[in-house]
């Protein structure tokens, strides 16, 4: 697995709350929204020109 990094960021009540709930079905938050980035993520880069990368910084 890829190094991990950490991230903070600010939710709105109801997005946290719908986020404790999928607790309930045996999601992590963490892995929930990183399965949801990396999907959102993927679609973008089938969108893009493949001659036209962008910059990645580490």
């Amino acid at each position: 697995m890829a190094k991990l990094v950490r991230i903070v960021i600010q939710l709105p009540v109801e997005l946290k709350e719908k986020l404790d709930a999928l607790k309930q079905q045996g999601y992590t938050t963490s892995g929930f929204i990183r399965a949801t980035l990396e999907r959102e993520l993927n679609k973008l880069d089938v969108r893009q020109d493949p001659t036209v990368r962008k910059a990645v910084t580490k």
